[in-house]
């Protein structure tokens, strides 16, 4: 008989409907329940895409004798990381504090007053060497509940009072050009020159990093800098992490080489990768890198797109319980596909050798170089996709997350306008169309919809400044002042909810539900940190917009993240790419005149460029609600572009060649 996780709309959620412990979700009334009961409260915590949190499920939460343990002496109480990332930062702060690591599942025992006393991730259904089995551990939790409780409660309010502490990162700097330059030094120091990437494994996809390197590169034209992105960049592009049939990258590499990931499909990586790939083809017109742009915007619309125009959270790592079965190979497999001559090829260009460089003699699908017949490459491709897709597939997170949307359409109209595809700027368009029209509810932000109803869950900073971000990419792809205006609004709740009056900032809204904390955290994770996405946004509206006070928000935010920056660039790489926008100006480019050849040569040079966080806006001069288009006639008759930075313009140009000159060159 289904819990009562039966009417949730978490697909993670309604993964555990059907398990026999009385799962709820989270809330008051579930704590309310523990205190009646007086039992402590079990809060495990995961997302529908992570391998081991189905393992996990199978093992423990699927088993009746566990469950019987679990509802005797236990609140127990589900969340989706994703649709509530608010407690999940709450409780992975407790968990790494204890611990020293963290991950998903994450298993936390706490007070019926929410105090976190014992935390862990994965237990196995046995002892395992110097892992307790998940029954002993709750054998453990439950003597210590009867038997020592005072012990515990005062532990859960000691680690509530120590992850409380904000982090100290130190006195206020500007981002400054020789702060950069060290944060790029200290990249260098971590930077896996043979493989690429910063550290060993696993290696997950360092797309902030990417987008600063790019930028920094833009401002120093040095070799090296630019070269740590290409390795890096291209070495993720040609190993089994990105989906050589397909598109699409894995969430991340358990190897140092990109060989074998864990093959979900996250659609915040994608997001963030397809404009990083866009921006290093701008930068360096390789071919591979504008291909796997393309196939990356391709994967996003065709695999993760929703009938109301959203896109769907991740693909899951497993397919019927087995983690890669729809995507790896064996020779003899290709052969079945290919036959014996076009089998053998595909084997050698991708990989796919006797031993297997995955599991159970099976291979990922690697193209570590591109062979000179593209067109057997191509038919090869197709065959062999068609063949995977009558495979069984892997389950799909179709909720429609806020901030992760945000990052796509940032990434699809950027993308689009620079190659001028404009069906990838109109699926942008349908998607910010879908956010306004179901995730804005009275003037604030939902975290997430499903099936085209939003959830309850409030959003938090990173999905309005994610959001804004996107807004303002698509603004500057279609000159629509509807763009504009909502980024505005977007940052006047940022301003509002989530920054106290002395400057300190939070992930969540003044007036969200109370935690037992509230939590700030200043580093990027997968995507950037909410105060970076937030800084960001604030100085590109303020470009857009001629907004002196917005550009001041922004650089207030970044100032905050100095040190983090200069000593940490892997945690930081989405405030020091800000920086480099900062520094750079950053340009502002109004290309202003009819539609026609004369416009579009303008506004392509002006895409082309390379200035870090430069925006440029194409349009008929004068447009209303376009502030970049305002009092910007044409000239001679002709289209003209302006080009300024930091409010500070250079004379108009009408040739191509004067607009690149000018463009590189400081305002007057």
């Amino acid at each position: 008989m289904p819990n009562r996780l039966a009417t949730a709309t978490s697909p993670y959620l309604l993964q555990h409907a059907d398990n026999p412990v009385d799962w709820r979700e989270w809330g008051a009334d579930a704590f309310a329940e523990a205190r009646e009961r007086d039992v402590p409260v079990l809060v495990s915590v995961g997302y529908a895409a992570c391998h081991w949190c189905h393992v996990m499920a199978h093992e423990s939460f699927e088993d009746e004798a566990t469950a019987a343990q679990l509802n005797a002496g236990f609140v127990c109480v589900k969340v989706d990381r994703e649709e509530r990332p608010d407690v999940d930062s709450v409780y992975m702060a407790a968990t790494q504090a204890l611990t020293g690591a963290g991950g998903w599942p994450m298993t936390v025992f706490t007070t019926p007053d929410g105090a976190p006393f014992y935390c862990g991730t994965y237990f196995p259904p046995r002892p395992h060497p110097g892992m307790p089995s998940f029954r002993q551990v709750l054998d453990a939790v439950s003597d210590a509940w009867v038997h020592r409780r005072a012990e515990l409660e005062a532990a859960g309010g000691d680690i509530v009072e120590g992850i409380s502490s904000r982090l100290d990162l130190g006195a206020p700097s500007p981002l400054s050009v020789d702060l950069l330059d060290r944060a790029v030094g200290a990249l260098a120091e971590r930077h896996d020159r043979q493989l690429g990437g910063f550290g060993g494994a696993p290696k997950f996809p360092p797309s902030m990093v990417l987008e600063f390197l790019l930028r920094a590169h833009a401002r120093r034209g040095d070799a090296n800098t630019l070269g740590m992105a290409v390795t890096t960049a291209e070495a993720m592009a040609r190993g089994g992490i990105y989906d050589q049939l397909a598109g699409g990258f894995a969430r991340y590499s358990v190897d140092a080489g990109w060989v074998v990931p864990h093959f979900e499909k996250m659609l915040y990586d994608n997001a963030l990768l397809l404009r990083t790939y866009s921006h290093l083809w701008r930068t360096t017109g390789a071919g591979w890198a504008r291909r796997v742009a393309d196939e990356t915007a391709g994967f996003l619309l065709r695999d993760l797109g929703t009938p109301e125009g959203g896109l769907a959270s991740a693909l899951d790592a497993d397919t019927d319980g087995v983690e890669g079965l729809t995507y790896a190979w064996t020779p003899d497999q290709l052969c079945e596909v290919l036959g014996d001559d076009d089998g053998a090829w595909a084997a050698e260009v991708f990989t796919v050798t006797p031993e297997g460089t995955f599991e159970h003699g099976s291979s990922t699908l690697q193209l570590r170089r591109d062979p000179d017949d593209t067109e057997r490459l191509a038919r090869v491709r197709a065959a062999l996709t068609q063949a995977r897709a009558r495979r069984p597939q892997p389950a799909r997170d179709d909720k429609v997350v806020t901030a992760w949307n945000g990052l796509a359409i940032a990434a699809l109209a950027d993308h689009g306008a620079l190659t001028g595809d404009d069906d990838l700027v109109a699926a942008a368009v349908r998607t910010a169309e879908l956010l306004h029209g179901t995730h804005w509810v009275g003037g604030r932000l939902r975290r997430a919809s499903r099936d085209g109803a939003a959830g309850a869950h409030a959003g938090v900073l990173e999905d309005y400044g994610d959001l804004a971000e996107g807004l303002l990419a698509l603004h500057a792809a279609t000159a629509d002042p509807r763009w504009l205006s909502w980024a505005g609004e977007l940052l006047d709740v940022v301003t509002d909810q989530f920054v106290d009056a002395d400057g300190t900032w939070h992930d969540t809204a003044a007036d969200a539900e109370a935690l037992v904390h509230r939590p700030f955290d200043p580093a990027d994770g997968p995507t950037p940190a909410g105060i970076a996405a937030a800084a960001g946004a604030l100085v590109g509206y303020a470009a857009l917009a001629g907004s002196p006070e917005h550009r001041a928000r922004g650089e207030e935010a970044l100032a905050s993240l100095a040190r983090l920056v200069e000593h940490a660039p892997q945690a930081a790489g989405w405030a020091a790419a800000v920086g480099e926008a900062l520094v750079a100006g950053p340009l502002e480019v109004a290309v202003s005149g009819p539609a026609g050849p004369a416009r579009d040569a303008l506004a392509r040079a002006a895409r082309s460029s390379t200035s870090p966080g430069a925006v440029v806006v194409v349009g008929e001069p004068g447009a209303p609600g376009v502030p970049l288009l305002a009092d910007r006639p044409l000239v001679g008759g002709a289209p003209a572009a302006y080009v300024c930075r930091g409010f500070v313009c250079s004379a108009p140009v009408t040739e191509v060649s004067a607009l690149s000159a000018a463009m590189t060159q400081p305002a007057d």
